[in-house]
């Protein structure tokens, strides 16, 4: 029995380790460049906020919202970036970032990436 639980845990462990790798990784960030509040529009006119407070090293607490949708999370800021939901965050340039959103249609059941640029504001 303990040579199946043996076989199972380095099995979970590997399957584990490399599901989480990647090109680089986490490192503190320079909080000035992400705190704070973020709004732009997508091209369909819809209007978005994005308030990023709490940054310390790489994490960051968000609260996202778009018309009908609020959303708070704890994200991981790597490679400039971060995603919460079906949302990705990029910063491209101090005071910039690009905003990518996958939206289902519920109509139809079809997907779509939504694109749009945030400022920070003040």
């Amino acid at each position: 029995m303990s040579d199946i639980m043996s076989i199972l845990s380095s099995a979970y462990k590997s399957t584990a380790l490399s599901s989480t790798t990647g090109s680089s990784k986490y490192v503190p960030v320079d909080s000035s460049l992400y705190q704070g509040n973020w709004s732009g529009t997508y091209a369909d006119g819809k209007t978005f906020s994005l308030n990023i407070s709490q940054v310390n090293g790489f994490r960051a607490q968000i609260h996202y919202q778009s018309e009908g949708t609020s959303q708070y999370q704890q994200v991981l800021i790597k490679d400039s970036s971060f995603r919460f939901g079906n949302t990705k965050f990029t910063l491209t340039n101090s005071g910039v970032a690009q905003i990518k959103n996958v939206v289902t249609d519920p109509a139809t059941g079809s997907s779509y990436l939504d694109t749009a640029q945030a400022t920070l504001d003040g």
